[in-house]
């Protein structure tokens, strides 16, 4: 199965883009957090805050999400 990028609402802190990013490049989702707040402040809020936005309503929520084993499909 292809890999794709999505959402981890039962992984979250906000939306779940930072987990759902740390899973689809196979890193810790801590490093992924504080990468993102590291941006945020350096940046500002404009490019970095406006993109995890714009990022919550095209990312797709993770089909496994609400399973506690990933190998039963809905």
């Amino acid at each position: 199965m292809a890999k794709q990028l999505t959402r981890l609402p039962n992984d979250k802190i906000i939306f779940g883009i930072c987990s759902g990013l740390a899973q689809y490049f196979e890193i810790d989702k801590t490093i992924v957090r504080i990468i993102m707040v590291l941006l945020l402040v350096f940046t500002g809020f404009f490019p970095v805050g406006l993109i995890y936005i714009i990022a919550y309503f095209i990312m797709p929520v993770d089909s496994y999400s609400g399973t506690s084993n990933p190998d039963i499909i809905k």
